[in-house]
């Protein structure tokens, strides 16, 4: 049976999450983000990370605490999208929730409890464009209404050394190791060749150079997978069917939702119980019917 290794679609999360479980580099990513503090150690930060936050296997990138009183809560994202807010603010939740749970804060008792300040960051290695510095829950998913719930998030983009072409600071770094990797799989594909290609340009140009050094073949183990050829077009045809399906099971119960809603017999609630479609779904389709009236 044939073998290949192909680079995973998570090996610069891979990258990241190995990067930062080490205090030395996760010292001198909080040193970026609070340049201001002289005296913190590496003995000052624990790790918090979630794992599996949600039954289907939400985690956050990274979590830690400073001196127990400073929660920071980063996560790596290529793709923009606002849903990164939602998901800070899940992982901002579940957070505190065993924080507090450690700490034998009681939520039902009569004391106020004791919180720890709090920040939240998305480190964007996609294109900037014309992305903002902060994005707000309330601003994006509730305009022109007043909020009773907001988390507000800065974004981290990475800043270059223009005289040296590689990261001013531990951000900055990974961003460009991110940019240099994908530009190798554009030119090699998702092979063990562009990996390599990727570490060896980064150390060159001094991009997380001491990391790479010393983790070089650790590296190039995490970033790929093993798979037989039978296998990976197996996999491939199982996913194409099941998209398919689902599909084909989707429009064939939202044509049986306009066939109910042109009888007129039965309420918008009750074809949302009878056909399992959410009641706004319903709305909806009601309302794509009349404009194409």
């Amino acid at each position: 049976m044939q073998e290949t290794k192909v680079a995973k679609y998570t090996a610069k999360d891979s990258v990241f999450t190995d990067l930062f479980q080490n205090k030395k580099y996760l010292l001198q990513l909080y040193q970026a983000l609070h340049p201001e503090d002289k005296k913190v150690t590496e003995d000052s930060l624990s790790d918090i990370t979630i794992n599996n936050v949600l039954v289907e296997g939400q985690y956050n990138d990274l979590g830690f605490m400073v001196r127990g009183k400073l929660m920071i809560l980063t996560e790596a994202q290529s793709t923009w999208t606002m849903n990164i807010i939602v998901r800070a603010l899940l992982y901002y939740a579940q957070s505190l929730q065993e924080y507090l749970d450690k700490e034998g804060e009681d939520l039902y008792g009569s004391r106020k409890v004791k919180l720890p300040e709090s920040e939240l960051y998305v480190i964007y290695t996609g294109d900037r464009v014309k992305h903002p510095e902060i994005i707000s829950l309330a601003e994006e998913f509730f305009k022109n209404k007043v909020s009773a719930v907001d988390v507000k998030v800065k974004m981290l983009y990475g800043t270059v050394d223009p005289d040296k072409s590689h990261g001013e600071d531990i951000i900055g770094q990974y961003v460009l190791f991110t940019k240099v990797y994908n530009e190798q799989v554009r030119l090699h594909g998702r092979t063990k060749e562009a990996v390599a290609e990727t570490i060896r340009i980064c150390m060159d140009r001094d991009i997380l150079k001491e990391y790479l050094a010393s983790r070089e073949k650790e590296v190039i183990t995490m970033m790929m997978d093993l798979y037989d050829q039978d296998r990976i077009w197996k996999i491939h045809v199982e996913s194409e069917k099941k998209i398919a399906a689902e599909k084909a099971a989707k429009e064939e119960k939202e044509a049986s939702v306009k066939r109910l809603l042109k009888l007129g017999k039965l309420s918008i609630e009750d074809i949302a119980e009878c056909q399992q479609v959410s009641v706004e779904r319903v709305r909806e389709i009601e309302e794509e019917m009349l404009q194409e009236a």
